[in-house]
């Protein structure tokens, strides 16, 4: 049996809504295939729904490559057809990370006192153990760890239980920045991960798509396009599941446009072109951040008129820029380009170990008016860009904010390799 052009081995675990099997001629990885099957209520309402495979698969593929690019660990590989995809094969942990930023739904009955509406900041963050016959029960930190749940050959302790909610916050600010681009509020969501056996490596897995969030668009409960709509329903009718239907598609054709073509840019402005591999390193980091980068050479010792009508060029244009400015000795680009822009504008001058201490007061004592910041490695020049960028640009945003989460777990790893190594 084949499912596009992949050949399919055994079935690995079926459930209500889709199927996984291993993939022979891909080892450590699966096929996961969704079904035209609608549930709620840990299974006591089901409903066949022509199309819903289709459509489920169209909006967890854009959103596992929205991840992906932004930098999170993800169990994605790619679309083989229009209801499957392939990914790393994982032992799912079976736990269900939930992320609110409003108290709706079941937290309210569970906190009575709270009103629907409350906002949640920082997002609260729960955890529910997957057990149906008891529908999905809350668990505490402590109970999970108590536990000691294992994949992957991989006891779920302390550390990982930070890994895991920490990720969970992240993956929902990512994916709340992307629906508020929309114009569409992110209620809340849940997600599971997995540990791949072979790495034992925590990523993100199973599937997310309509049945994985709440989502209003403009923020009002009334519009709701997720599964709560099936869950209202007094009574199921072929129109009401049609409805239903309608409005899983209408966020499956706004998936895509979560990752719109770059909103910003950083332009490095250098006053020789001896200085171009120091540009050259600011370019290559600023697009490791998912920023734009263009590289120009004038002087405004030797060309100011030039440096100025480029200056007025790329302002003209009115697409949001942070002009970086590369020049040493006397550095006259950056004061120049700061007082007659009104975009923000860093220095990052070329320092050499003989004038270096002389150089750098050029760039840091500015005459009175100008506020061009200095910063002394390219790397930082890039971040300190990206940075300022992603108020206007959600995509940066995203991989500065998986890039924080990278580092934090990092950290963590690392204090728990010096603890093993004692």
């Amino acid at each position: 049996m084949t499912e596009g052009n992949v050949k399919l081995g055994a079935v690995v675990i079926e459930g209500k809504t889709k199927i996984v099997y291993d993939l022979p001629d891909f080892p450590g990885q699966v096929l996961l295939k969704s079904k035209d099957r609608i549930t709620a209520g840990d299974g006591a309402r089901s409903h066949d729904l022509k199309g819903k495979a289709a459509i489920s698969t169209a909006t967890g593929c854009a959103i596992f490559e929205l991840l992906n690019n932004a930098g999170i660990k993800t169990h994605y590989v790619r679309r083989v057809t229009d209801t499957s995809f392939i990914a790393k094969k994982c032992d799912m942990i079976p736990i269900e990370w939930v992320t609110r930023r409003v108290a709706t739904g079941s937290f309210l009955k569970r906190h009575p006192g709270v009103k629907e509406g409350f906002r949640f900041c920082p997002p609260k963050m729960e955890t529910f153990f997957k057990d149906d016959a008891n529908h999905d029960p809350q668990w505490s930190r402590e109970q999970l760890l108590m536990a000691k749940l294992e994949a992957g050959g991989r006891v779920i302790g302390a550390d990982d239980y930070q890994i895991l909610a920490q990720s969970t916050v992240t993956v929902f600010e990512i994916l709340e920045k992307s629906w508020a681009s929309l114009e569409c509020s992110l209620i809340d969501m849940k997600i599971e991960f997995g540990v791949c056996p072979q790495t034992g490596e925590l990523v993100l897995a199973d599937v997310i798509d309509s049945d994985s969030w709440r989502l209003w668009p403009s923020g009002d409960r009334r519009l709701m396009k997720d599964k709560q709509v099936y869950r209202e329903l007094q009574t199921v009718t072929p129109e009401a599941l049609e409805t239903v239907k309608r409005n899983f598609a209408w966020v499956a054709e706004r998936v895509p446009l979560l990752s719109p073509k770059p909103k910003a840019r950083a332009v490095v402005i250098m006053g020789s072109a001896s200085d171009t591999p120091h540009c050259e390193k600011i370019r290559d980091a600023c697009k490791k951040l998912g920023v734009p980068c263009e590289l120009r050479v004038v002087s405004a010792h030797k060309a100011t008129d030039v440096a100025l009508n480029m200056l007025y060029e790329y302002e003209g244009e009115g697409f949001p820029t942070v002009f970086i400015a590369v020049a040493g000795r006397s550095n006259g680009l950056g004061p120049v380009l700061s007082g007659n822009s009104t975009w923000p504008v860093l220095n990052c001058p070329p320092l050499t170990a003989d004038w270096g201490s002389h150089d750098v007061w050029s760039s840091l004592r500015l005459p009175s008016g100008l506020g061009c910041g200095t910063v002394m490695y390219p790397e930082g020049a890039a971040l300190n860009a990206a940075q300022t960028l992603s108020m206007f640009d959600h995509v940066i945003w995203s991989k500065l904010r998986a890039r924080k989460l990278n580092t934090w777990v990092d950290l963590i790893k690392a204090d728990q390799k010096v603890r093993d190594d004692k």
